[in-house]
């Protein structure tokens, strides 16, 4: 799944949707900012560096999941290529992103 683009549909189309379990983009971007607040809160206790790569593990663990359980994809390696270009492409973005610059002292 590609990360969700803006949607045109009404504030109720969407909430519809939302019941059905689909995610629009802001509803993607809310959920995805509860992971990283959980991660904010437990890097008070755990090294950044750790930590970032529990979250890959869960990720990587979770897709694995969703992938034999739920989507059912026979194809493993075509999956894993699939959800690498993801990651990569979202990386990429999240790098070049200005706001994520470290505080200048």
């Amino acid at each position: 799944m590609e990360e969700p683009k803006p949607d045109n549909r009404s504030r109720k189309e969407r909430r519809a949707a939302r019941k059905d379990g689909e995610l629009d983009s802001t509803a993607f971007l809310k959920l995805a900012d509860k992971f990283i607040d959980l991660a904010n809160r437990e890097n008070s206790k755990v090294k950044a560096t750790q930590l970032h790569m529990a979250f890959l593990y869960a990720s990587a663990r979770y897709s694995a999941f969703v992938a034999k359980a739920v989507t059912n994809e026979q194809e493993h390696e075509k999956f894993v290529g699939h959800m690498v270009g993801q990651y990569q492409e979202m990386l990429r973005q999240h790098l070049a992103d200005e706001s994520l610059e470290p505080p200048s002292e």
